[in-house]
């Protein structure tokens, strides 16, 4: 077996450093179960997929379809879930199907009923399983302090209003081929990302009492990761704490 390489071992030291980071955040909180860890590759090469890959990781994250596809073809490993985080337009839906273990970033109707389609044929091709779901949440109406707000501020980072979260939910639900995992969101800019969180988790228990199943939460990055953690996050995506700054930015 060849020794790993230079890359492949700054790897396994920043994974460790995270793990260990989500591990003491989860026995502060007085969790029992870990949360899930999607290493988010985006820029970065189909290498370094392969590195995580036998570092242990089996889920990955990616905001771009073309990127994500590529490398999903690239690697070529039937153990890994890749997990599409980015927005999502409605015609790169056939393609994300093809792929993706899940979708964190439905926010609009649309996108649903691109899915729909892009899923009937998938599973009439190969029988794939149904594709896992997350409603994309914009939190920017949490104000500095944390408490709601009435209207989005200029902090947004994408997703559905609140108030919008359980009709989606209902369509997802609805909808055969996807399966409703829960919500998903990123801490608005310029606002405590724990306060903004514990919105996410009041989000999610309203969804729960509709879709008792619907219990992931998909939130916290590389820099609130234990915030999230605190609040109740069910899936984390981390990237740059991982893997480094981008090819080409110092």
């Amino acid at each position: 077996m060849n020794a790993p390489d230079a890359r492949a071992l700054a790897l396994a030291h920043n994974l460790e450093q995270v793990t260990a980071r989500i591990d003491r955040a989860t026995a502060a909180a007085g969790r029992v179960r870990t949360p899930t860890l999607i290493v988010v590759t985006k820029f970065h090469p189909a290498l370094d997929v392969q590195r995580l890959r036998a570092l242990g990781v089996r889920d990955v994250g990616e905001n771009r379809d073309q990127e994500a596809a590529a490398k999903a073809l690239d690697v070529a490993d039937d153990s890994l879930r890749w997990h599409f985080i980015g927005q999502l337009q409605t015609n790169k839906a056939k393609s994300v199907v093809q792929y993706a273990h899940s979708v964190h970033s439905l926010d609009r109707a649309s996108v649903i009923g691109a899915l729909d389609k892009a899923m009937s044929a998938q599973q009439e091709h190969d029988g794939r399983a149904a594709l896992e779901c997350f409603i994309q949440v914009d939190l920017s109406g949490t104000s500095t302090d944390g408490a709601p707000d009435t209207g989005a501020g200029p902090s947004g980072r994408g997703g559905a209003a609140p108030a919008q979260v359980l009709h989606l939910a209902d369509l997802v639900a609805a909808t055969a081929g996807l399966e409703l995992a829960g919500v998903m969101a990123v801490a608005p800019l310029g606002v405590d990302a724990g306060a903004a969180f514990e919105l996410l988790a009041g989000i999610s228990s309203d969804l729960v009492r509709q879709h008792p199943h619907a219990v992931g939460i998909s939130a916290g990055m590389s820099q609130d990761l234990e915030q999230a953690i605190d609040a109740g996050a069910t899936h984390l995506r981390v990237g740059s704490d991982i893997l480094g700054p981008r090819p080409g930015v110092g």
